[in-house]
């Protein structure tokens, strides 16, 4: 009988304490509500962190759509804006457009390199064409190793996100969700200047 009421305690107890995590939780929530969008939209939450407090630069590999492997360490001294994305995500169609003109604008001052985290390369390459993208995606979906890399560092919760590594590929900005123009352009160019 104890262990009977000790165990029914117990349940009580975690459908509150469960309960309680994921009401203020908006990305739990949207995964919840059963809307079939099939991702999860980020707030558009920024996150910007000082040169001086910026934590140690994690290494990341891995194959792009065209086959060739791209890491961390080939852009190391480079400006780097990652956007984790895929095909069926409409923010992330939706965003296309400005990462390909911030591309433009940046040039070789800045690297843009792609995570899609869901697509095969041949999704990823019809999107590259359909939207004028020029910079590689790494293939993500099978190893999620790109992904896992930034966890805990600044953890890509939601896709579309987009993270501004500085030129020792320590994490300089993340905007999760879709972006606004102006506030990626505005990360990219403080982090350019950086000296």
């Amino acid at each position: 009988m104890i262990k009977r009421l000790v165990a029914i305690a117990l349940a009580v107890s975690s459908v509150f304490a469960l309960s309680a995590c994921s009401s203020n939780d908006g990305l739990a929530n949207q995964f919840k509500s059963g809307d079939n969008k099939n991702y999860i939209a980020g707030d558009g939450t920024v996150i910007e962190f000082a040169k001086g407090s910026r934590v140690p630069a994690v290494n990341w590999s891995g194959v792009t759509e065209s086959g060739q492997t791209l890491s961390s360490d080939q852009l190391s001294g480079v400006v780097v804006v990652m956007n984790f994305w895929y095909a069926g995500c409409a923010p992330c169609r939706a965003e296309a457009a400005d990462l390909v003109t911030l591309n433009k604008k940046y040039g070789t001052s800045a690297q843009f390199v792609g995570v899609n985290v869901r697509d095969s390369a041949a999704t990823a390459v019809a999107f590259d064409r359909t939207h004028n993208i020029t910079w590689p995606s790494i293939m993500d979906s099978a190893s999620g190793s790109v992904l896992l890399a930034f966890t805990g560092v600044v953890s890509p919760q939601a896709v579309p996100t987009t993270i501004v590594l500085d030129k020792q590929g320590k994490v300089a900005a993340r905007i999760l969700g879709r972006f606004e123009k102006g506030t990626l352009d505005a990360m990219i160019a403080r982090v350019v200047a950086e000296k």
